[in-house]
């Protein structure tokens, strides 16, 4: 009589994914930096720029979260006037694979106004909104070079770079595909081309509000 040991079969516990938090300076792909980011809820602002990972240092209030503020009180105040215009306060933005940054503010076309970006299914912006916004302390450097070129490769129509350290903006208009200064009006006001009818504003100092002379600040946002 032959007779046959049946062994058990070993089953093997799934190996759990290894948690590696977000560091400024990881390379990573934008899927991996969504996961990173999405499971680290304490971090409040971290941007993919060129497929590299970059965390601002803390703000403080007087050369960023006071302009900042005017900014959303400015362009708030805009939006509510302006039909088809819609506006966002360090909301992701996706640009490609490689870029996905979280600028101070945005302020964007509805599509059926003729706009470029739109809301993705999970609620984020996806493609060029018409104006991103930066309040450039001690992210200068990047602002006004990494992110403006990024900005300016992707199709963002205008770029406002608000320097609080030097008192200075500056905004930019995409011109055949490169970002030339925005040249002052008659009166020395900034106004952008892209959207209609002007809001005020005032002095381009760290305890002041946007208004925009030229050599400085942006007092209307207005075709």
């Amino acid at each position: 009589m032959t007779t046959t040991t049946v062994r058990p079969t070993r089953v093997h516990a799934p190996t759990a994914r290894i948690f590696r938090p977000l560091e400024s300076g990881d390379r990573l792909t934008r899927a991996e930096f969504e996961r990173r980011y999405a499971a680290m809820p304490h971090i409040q602002k971290a941007e993919l720029i060129e497929g590299v990972v970059h965390m601002p240092s803390p703000v403080r209030h007087t050369t960023h979260g006071r302009p900042h503020f005017y900014l959303i009180t400015w362009l708030g105040a805009y939006c509510a006037a302006t039909p088809g215009v819609d506006a966002s306060d360090n909301a992701t933005l996706r640009l490609d694979w490689r870029n996905e940054v979280q600028p101070d503010v945005l302020l964007r076309l509805a599509v059926e106004a003729g706009g470029h970006s739109r809301i993705s299914e999970d609620g984020y912006v996806e493609g060029a909104p018409e104006l991103a916004i930066e309040v450039a302390s001690s992210s200068a450097a990047i602002d006004l070079y990494a992110k403006k070129e990024i900005y300016e490769r992707s199709g963002v129509q205008e770029y406002l770079v608000w320097r609080t350290l030097d008192e200075q903006l500056d905004w930019f208009e995409l011109s055949e595909g490169e970002y030339v200064p925005l040249e002052p009006d008659e009166q020395g006001i900034l106004r952008s081309r892209v959207f209609p009818w002007p809001v005020a504003g005032g002095d381009p100092t760290p305890g002041g509000r946007p208004g925009a002379r030229s050599g400085g600040t942006a007092q209307g946002v207005s075709g």
